[in-house]
């Protein structure tokens, strides 16, 4: 996330920015800890959003495919290692590109490998699913790569190579733009019916979870073996 900031994003004029997804599970909130820090010097105006009140939130979504915020009202949205944890996405995507000025900017990670993480955590993410999600959402790609294992000799990556905790994890980052003519009255017609739906399908995905047992945690010898700590 920081080399997406320092490459496309300028270093002049004021910038309002959303961190989409920003809660934190630290009681206290250190700017050290947050996307915040990560624009340096720069003059912003940063507004944490999230589905949940929480340190490190100022606006909370009640519902969770709607941010409230104007339509092109934000410069730059960034989401760090959230959407995963977003069972439709393509949705989120969509509100992400109302809230974005024309030229705004998208900023993701999101982990391309690794183990169920939270209680929630629906999905993994390659470079043609950052396409996807733009293509969907009417957003120019300005970047979309994954730090996969290194190739064997053929098309297959070496993810048996894997062998310490610190590449256990891959991610996938995105930059997307909203173009300038962006059709906002064309895809109005189709965010609004995708948002409502997603809106009332979250509902009864919150109540088909309950009636599933929750993923037993992995003993402190079972996550050394699979080298996730």
């Amino acid at each position: 996330m920081q080399s997406c900031v320092d490459e496309f994003l300028p270093r002049e004029g004021r910038l309002t920015v959303v961190d989409f997804g920003s809660r934190t599970t630290q009681k206290r909130v250190d700017a050290q800890m947050t996307h915040r820090r990560l624009l340096g010097e720069r003059d912003v105006e940063w507004i944490g959003v999230d589905v949940r009140k929480g340190p490190n939130v100022d606006v909370v979504m009640k519902k969770p495919y709607r941010v409230p915020l104007k339509r092109g009202s934000v410069d730059v949205v960034v989401s760090g290692q959230v959407f995963e944890h977003i069972p439709f996405f393509w949705a989120s995507a969509l509100e992400i590109a109302r809230l974005l000025k024309p030229g705004g900017l998208f900023l993701m990670t999101v982990p391309s490998r690794g183990h169920p993480h939270t209680s929630v955590d629906c999905w993994r993410y390659y470079p043609d699913g950052v396409r996807a999600m733009a293509a969907f959402a009417g957003l120019t790609v300005l970047q979309a790569t994954t730090d996969f294992p290194p190739r064997g000799g053929g098309p297959r990556h070496q993810y048996h190579q894997i062998k310490t905790p610190g590449h256990y994890w891959g991610d996938t980052v995105g930059v997307l733009r909203k173009p300038h003519g962006y059709p906002d009255r064309r895809l109005a017609v189709v965010r609004g019916p995708i948002l409502w739906w997603a809106n009332r399908a979250a509902r009864h995905f919150v109540s088909s979870r309950r009636a599933r047992p929750l993923p037993v945690p992995l003993t402190t010898a079972a996550r050394q073996r699979s080298h996730v700590d």
